[in-house]
């Protein structure tokens, strides 16, 4: 069972391979979320400092009724942390808004600020500070695992050439119909574990006849399908929702896409339109 499966990080640190997002889930309701998700037999949790549920994230961590050392809760640094002082601050505000002893993995959110992130500048230097201030948390045992986020191959390579650290993950938006195979591969081959935020493409797959064809023939339903292709790519999926009845059809995925199903999902043509979410710069908005 999915659930009970993990990756192996770089670092020898073991993560659980299916994660419960929390992007868009309140504070105030992210803790009952969380409670549910770990009843059903989640140990992933993934947030951000931009989600604002930080606080919500740690209550749901303390009351759940599971040991500390048997979770693994991430967060990211918010998109306009770029400086080694004010990361050094952030990371510490996350451990204290968590109110947790030590957080398991902490991102680099974004290679540019948000409101930058259609720009040209790509904030190498920037970067390269932010990640020292990782490196430092992570040797100081703030941080069991370091990574990156929505990071290309230049991002990728700025950071390697000059830590002491290498990041352990990129997580990135991938999903049927966009799966930036290339960046993938670049990733794994650098040691870099890849998670796939918005395996369902933010609902969008489910009004593709195509991708519903196939998860047809499977007798799943279009997000089993989208994460279990996200799996075979090895990568990690992070599907979002408060849903517990979502949550437990998440995770039932032990069945195998065929490689030539795969070609087919790999080559569906690519969403060019997320809706309401197509006002976020990961989406194409500015």
């Amino acid at each position: 069972m999915i659930l009970q499966e993990s990756f192996t990080l770089s670092n020898g640190v073991q993560i659980p391979k299916l994660g419960l997002g929390t992007w868009e889930i309140s504070d105030d309701n992210v803790a009952e979320a969380i409670r549910g998700a770990i009843k059903i037999g989640y140990r992933h949790i993934d947030s951000a400092q931009g989600y604002g549920n930080e606080s919500g994230v740690g209550n749901g961590i303390r009351a759940c009724g599971v040991k500390r050392e048997s979770l693994f809760v991430t967060t990211k640094l918010d998109g306009d942390v770029k400086s080694y002082k004010a990361a050094i601050a952030s990371i510490d505000q996350s451990l204290k808004k968590l109110a947790l002893d030590y957080i398991d993995m902490m991102l680099i959110h974004t290679p540019k600020p948000w409101g930058k992130f259609q720009g040209n500048d790509q904030y190498f230097e920037e970067n390269r500070e932010t990640w020292k201030a990782l490196e430092e948390a992570y040797k100081a045992g703030k941080l069991r695992a370091i990574g990156i986020s929505n990071f290309k191959e230049s991002d990728i390579d700025n950071i390697l050439a000059s830590c002491s650290v290498k990041p352990m993950v990129n997580q990135i938006l991938a999903h049927i119909s966009n799966t930036p195979v290339g960046l993938i591969q670049y990733s794994q081959e650098k040691g870099i574990l890849v998670e796939a935020y918005s395996p369902m493409g933010h609902g969008e797959l489910m009004k593709n006849q195509q991708v519903a064809a196939v998860a047809k023939r499977y007798d799943v339903s279009v997000p089993q399908l989208g994460i279990r292709y996200c799996l075979q790519l090895g990568t990690l999926p992070l599907p979002k929702t408060a849903n517990p009845k979502h949550m437990k059809m998440n995770a039932e995925v032990d069945f195998v896409i065929s490689e030539s199903d795969m070609e087919i999902l790999k080559n569906i043509e690519q969403i060019k339109d997320y809706g309401e979410f197509s006002m976020f710069p990961v989406f194409g908005g500015k």
